[in-house]
């Protein structure tokens, strides 16, 4: 990261956020260039010395700034791969790209690039813009818009992409998949503890043993989420059910292992299954729209005290009829002697995976975004179009903005 690389000022970039975003990406990229010429100086006394105690020194010196520098950059939203993988094509438009700085896009005030000059804004999901006329309808907003748009990204025209919106022809949802992934093998992690008696649970090991009964796990959803799900409580020994509508999935849920069993979500199935369940898992989506309730509040009150429920549809209303969203900080509750676990940020509690994922995630469609008009031709992107020119075009959202 120490070369310096040459760009043309023709070349688009992506700004992460607004002014106040640029500017703390830049007291970070100081201070990543701070420790990176710290453990540098450290490898190179390193290499020569020859006292045993100033070499241990170095050595914690060297882990201690490459320590802060990974966490710096998992700070950005960006894996350090993925920033040097984008600088060669997200440049802020100025003559001064000599430093580190050059390697991610960002607004400074002291640049003075204005919003105009830019292809494409990826904005996070709790990122505000507060001075609407400095976007323009060249714009275009790569964000998670969930079931309310900011009244402002339609006055100004802007045209925004959802995540949950881009669907691959074989019906994959690229940009939710990594998040999907590691939440429903976290939903599994995290029920398998609160199963636990300390924690309130019926003291119960979900794989069991020789002589013991299996724990038993049910899956509403067979998709990223809920698929990762079945297959790390099927790896630990418990007998697994599995609800989905498509045949494809059901088979693929199927052949997991012989403690796997794939059913049709009818509702007198699943009352029927979750009497007697030890953990259930809800990953239960629908594209741009609100997950439908598939357990209801009766056969909550139905199953065994100590028994858990894990939400992972949280995010898009929750597919249990009890649910409510919670954080890491007070992350379950209780009702009817069953504990409820629906943090809406799961992936939140592995931020290093999760950035990693991410960055790998977005970035071909990120490139086809900025690479002119030619990105409506993509049918993915094409069909995430949830806001065009400011007018809400996707079915989804009508009577919701």
């Amino acid at each position: 990261m120490d070369e310096v690389i040459q760009h043309d000022t023709s070349t688009w970039n992506v700004h992460l956020s607004a002014r106040k975003e640029g500017k703390r990406i830049l007291r970070t990229l100081d201070k990543i260039e701070g420790w990176q010429k710290e453990k540098l100086e450290a490898r190179k006394e390193l290499a020569s010395c020859r006292n045993s105690t100033r070499t241990a020194t170095l050595t914690k010196m060297v882990a201690a700034r490459e320590k802060k520098i990974l966490e710096a950059f998992l700070d950005l939203h960006l894996a350090p791969n993925q920033i040097e993988q984008m600088a060669n094509r997200l440049m802020l438009v100025h003559n001064k790209v000599a430093d580190l700085h050059a390697r991610v896009t960002c607004i400074e005030e002291e640049v003075q690039v204005p919003f105009a000059e830019m292809a494409a804004v990826m904005k996070k999901k709790s990122t505000k813009v507060t001075k609407k006329e400095e976007l323009q309808e060249a714009h275009r907003a790569v964000k998670v818009l969930r079931k309310r748009i900011q009244d402002v990204e339609r006055e100004i025209g802007l045209t925004g992409v959802a995540f949950e919106s881009v669907e691959e022809m074989d019906g994959s949802l690229p940009l939710l998949a990594p998040m999907s992934i590691i939440a429903g093998r976290i939903a599994v992690q995290v029920g398998t503890h609160l199963l636990h008696q300390p924690a309130g649970g019926k003291g119960k090991l979900l794989g069991g043993l020789p002589s013991t009964d299996r724990g038993k796990v049910v899956v509403l959803g067979a998709g990223a989420a809920g698929g990762n799900s079945a297959a790390l409580a099927a790896a630990g020994g418990a007998n697994v059910i599995v609800f989905d509508k498509r045949p494809d999935r059901l088979a693929q849920m199927m052949a997991l292992g012989a403690n796997v069993t794939a059913l049709y979500p009818y509702e007198e199935y699943v009352a029927r299954e979750l009497r007697d369940a030890d953990l259930v898992v809800g990953a239960v989506l629908v594209p741009s729209a609100r997950a439908p309730r598939v357990v209801t509040a009766a056969m909550v009150k139905d199953m065994e005290p100590g028994s858990v429920l894990a939400d992972i549809s949280i995010d898009q209303g929750g597919c249990f009829e009890t649910s409510r969203p919670t954080t890491w900080k007070e992350p379950t509750y209780v009702v009817d002697g069953v504990t409820h676990f629906a943090v809406t940020n799961m992936p939140g509690a592995v931020p290093q995976t999760s950035s990693q994922a991410i960055s790998a995630a977005i970035l071909p469609y990120v490139q086809r975004l900025a690479s002119g008009p030619a990105w409506r031709d993509y049918a993915p992107l094409k069909g995430g179009i949830n806001v065009d020119a400011g007018k809400v075009v996707h079915p989804a959202l009508e009577g919701v903005v």
